[in-house]
This record gives structure tokens, C-alpha cells and sequence, in this order.
């Protein structure tokens, strides 16, 4: 159970502290320097360009950070542009089911057994364009070959309503889990991204429910936003609330994986260190918070007469101290 006595690890994105000309162990350096934070996740395959799996373990290691695990990225191949695992074009599916191979392959070797699938890509932008029920085959069978590489390695999925496609095959939870239901494969799950729920227009700590219920929560990026685009704001910032109840479903769901910061203060400017501290001390206090409110009696009571009013008071006194 994630509890302020069992800390989860926290990581964070990698690119969110590169300037121009970094190399993948200058940022690594850069994130060791935070302190608070203990773990990182790194893209495939672009940050492995000059890099081998065994050098990245000994850098991350040299700086005292654990890898939470890897992420595919299709988007930097323009060969992808059209889609991966749902390429209309045959060879292009296969060359992107093998370089997914290639990454799990990474990861266990790294000692991370995490690969997480973020398929934006993979979608459409107009009526006519897609044979749905094809494109929707190609990726239930990308996913499951996948997986079957290698069962010691989970597949995560990280959903989102669209960009860089105007709609995806994966745009929600409720979509997430039928496809994952088809696939049926034990070591397969969902990655929660906090900006990806409120975009798809979910109650982040619903999804939470529904994931843990239907299938296996093996991911949390934290972050905040406006809900109309993927803003990767510093976590609690804009929706303390709905964060805080998140961080209650995953308490009560008894996750205990790595919470990874997914913001981006490249996008305007920010200091990188400055910004990852803020996420650290925003989530530590909304944890704390969360943990006193996860087992209480008076709330408890209150969701179950659905007595808004009165589950609003007990919370917002927990947050901002209120009478």
C-alpha cells in the first residue's frame, strides 16, 4: 500500500532537463542533483542513440538512481508519422513491433521490467480515412505479440484522447481496458498520466478505480493542467483536489509503484531543478493530506449519504485548514 511509511520512488522525465547539446548522462547528472529524487525513466530509442543499455545501468548507478523502467517512442522515426501499430503498411507494423522488442529487451537487461506504450500515433484525422475494425485487430495483436516477448516484462498502457492524432485508438480508461480484456495477457496494465484523465475529460481518481478494478495500475505520471491540452504543469498546482482524492484510490487500490513526474518546464522556461523540487513538496503535502483522509470515518460517511456539502468541508479543512 502506498503510505507515507512505504515512500513510493519518485522519477521523473529526463528531457524536462535538457539544453541544447546534453548528452543522456549530462541530464541524468542534472536529475541526481534535485535530491528527492531516486529514479528515472528513459525513452527508446532516442536515449540510446550513443548508449547502450549497460551504460545507461552504470551511469544511473554512478548517480544513485534506480531506472523505473522505459517508454517507446515512435514519434521521432517520421516513418511512424502515419501510425505503428497500425502502419496501413505491413513492414512498417513489423519494424515497430521489433523495435518494441528490442526495448523490452533493453529493459530487462537494465533490471527494470517496465515498458510503457504510449501509442499517439496511432489513430486518425478523418472520416473515411481508417478501417476501424482493422485498425483496432492490428493493435489488440501488436499488443499481445508484444507482451508474449517476454512475460517477465510488463506492458503498460498510457492512454490519450489525441495529439499528436486528432483521435486515437486508445483516447480513455473504458477503451483502455476493453483492449487489454481482448489482449489477455497477465503482464499487461495501464500508466495514469494526471493530465491525460482530465484532457480525456475522467475524474482521475474514477480511472484509478476502474484500473485497478479491471485490470493492473503499473504506472502514475503526476502532473497538472487546465484540461484542454497536455499541459504538464507542476503536480497539485491547478487541481489539488482531484489530486489529493487520486492519491486516496491509489492508497486504497494499494499501489506501491514509482511516482513519476511527467511536466514540463522546458515548454516555458522554468528551472528544471526548481520545478522538480516544487513537484516533490506539492506531492509529499497532498500525500500526507490523502493519508489522513483515506481512512476516515467522517468522509467515509459522507460519500456514502453522497452528502457533498459535508465531504467537501472535511476535505478542504484537510487542505487548506479550514473550520
Amino acid at each position: 500500500m502506498m503510505s507515507l511509511s512505504n515512500r513510493p520512488r519518485y522519477a521523473t522525465r529526463l528531457n524536462a532537463f535538457k539544453t541544447k547539446g546534453d548528452s543522456v548522462a549530462e541530464m541524468i547528472a542534472k536529475v541526481a542533483a534535485v535530491g528527492g529524487l531516486n529514479a528515472a525513466d528513459l525513452n527508446y530509442p532516442d536515449h540510446f542513440d550513443h548508449h547502450t543499455a549497460r551504460e545507461v545501468s552504470r551511469v544511473l548507478a554512478d548517480h544513485g538512481l534506480a531506472l523505473n523502467g522505459l517508454a517507446m517512442r515512435y514519434y521521432t522515426d517520421p516513418g511512424f508519422r502515419l501510425g505503428a501499430f497500425t502502419h496501413p503498411d505491413s513492414t512498417v507494423r513489423r519494424a515497430a513491433i521489433d523495435l518494441t522488442k528490442s526495448g523490452i529487451d533493453a529493459a530487462a537487461e537494465m533490471g527494470a521490467p517496465l515498458m510503457t506504450l504510449w501509442l499517439g500515433q496511432d489513430g486518425f484525422d478523418y472520416s473515411f480515412q481508417s478501417d476501424y475494425t482493422r485498425m483496432w485487430d492490428d493493435t489488440i495483436a501488436a499488443i499481445a505479440e508484444v507482451a508474449d516477448h517476454n512475460p517477465d516484462v510488463d506492458i503498460s498502457i498510457e492512454y490519450k484522447p489525441n495529439e499528436p492524432r486528432a483521435h486515437v485508438v486508445l483516447p480513455d480508461m473504458a477503451t483502455t481496458l476493453l483492449a487489454l480484456t481482448e489482449v489477455g495477457r497477465a503482464n499487461t496494465g495501464v500508466t495514469l498520466d494526471f493530465c491525460h484523465m482530465l484532457f480525456a475529460g475522467e475524474m482521475p481518481a474514477k480511472a484509478a478505480m476502474l484500473a485497478a478494478r479491471r485490470s493492473r495500475i503499473l504506472g502514475v505520471h503526476l502532473n497538472d493542467g487546465y484540461g484542454k491540452r497536455d499541459d504538464g504543469l507542476i503536480a497539485g498546482s491547478v487541481h489539488p483536489v482531484q489530486t489529493v482524492e487520486l492519491f486516496v484510490a491509489l492508497m486504497r487500490a494499494g499501489y506501491d509503484g514509482a511516482i513519476y513526474f511527467d511536466t514540463f518546464p522546458d515548454h516555458g522556461g522554468t528551472n528544471p531543478l526548481q520545478e522538480a523540487r516544487a513537484n516533490i513538496a506539492l506531492t509529499e503535502r497532498l500525500r500526507e493530506i490523502a493519508a489522513g483522509l483515506a481512512n476516515s470515518a467522517d468522509l467515509a460517511a459522507a460519500q456514502a449519504a453522497q452528502d457533498a456539502a459535508r465531504a467537501t468541508r472535511i476535505v478542504t479543512s484537510a487542505i487548506y485548514g479550514l473550520p
